[in-house]
């Protein structure tokens, strides 16, 4: 994977973030790719894995909708002063990938039930206490030889444990034995540290705009 530009790892992850998330088929564009989700504070998104000023201000005088949303694969500092006010910055993101090979399904802490499943493309892992409660979730968008995991939640009153890890690993497994040879994901910069100590390696930042509704904006005095 350290050969793998940055345009074909964000063509990868995207190919099994469309399937996690149910979104329509990624629209090939000159700078990237435009990609159409349909959920509540997410109408669309534009993806740039090499953004430059002039395609962000071309993508931004054309759009109008609350809810669009640019993930632009650069600092935060570099895009910033591309957009206006009406386009509000929410936390980076961190394009990763990992090699997928043929460990041994991970064993669960004391205390803990994994149970998993694949559909539709996806593989989900659950896992709860012996009680039944919900104590840690995942999922992967499976996309060929590509696994995108997706959705990593832990219950707050069961961080700590090394659930985070255990859920990401047996995802791996999970999706190796479907034929996935490589992980990619973008993750938070909380995620960005429990990767890394799983052997994911860094490719590049991720900065992440939404267009808000300027109604709003005026509501609040903004």
């Amino acid at each position: 994977m350290q050969d793998t530009d940055t345009r074909e790892l964000v063509r990868m992850w995207i190919s099994g973030w469309v399937v996690s998330r149910g979104a329509a088929d990624p629209a090939p564009e000159p700078w990237g790719w435009s990609i159409d989700v349909g959920v509540a504070g997410q109408v669309a998104r534009h993806v740039l894995p090499e953004p430059t000023e002039a395609d962000v201000r071309k993508i931004t005088e054309a759009t109008s909708a609350p809810g669009t949303w640019l993930k632009l694969f650069a600092e935060d500092d570099t895009v910033r002063p591309w957009l206006g006010p009406e386009w509000r910055l929410d936390a980076p993101g961190f394009l990763m990938s990992l090699p997928l090979t043929a460990p041994e399904r991970p064993e669960m802490p004391p205390g803990y039930t994994v149970t998993t499943w694949t559909r539709g493309g996806i593989v989900r892992a659950l896992v709860r206490t012996e009680a039944g409660h919900l104590a840690a979730r995942g999922q992967a968008g499976l996309a060929g030889a590509v696994a995108v995991p997706d959705q990593i939640v832990t219950a707050p009153e069961h961080r700590r444990r090394g659930l985070g890890s255990v859920v990401m690993r047996i995802l791996q497994y999970e999706a190796h034995q479907t034929g996935a040879e490589t992980a990619v994901l973008v993750g938070t910069p909380a995620g960005r540290e429990l990767y890394t100590a799983l052997g994911w390696t860094l490719h590049a930042p991720m900065a992440s705009l939404v267009l808000e509704d300027l109604e709003d904006l005026e509501d609040n005095g903004n």
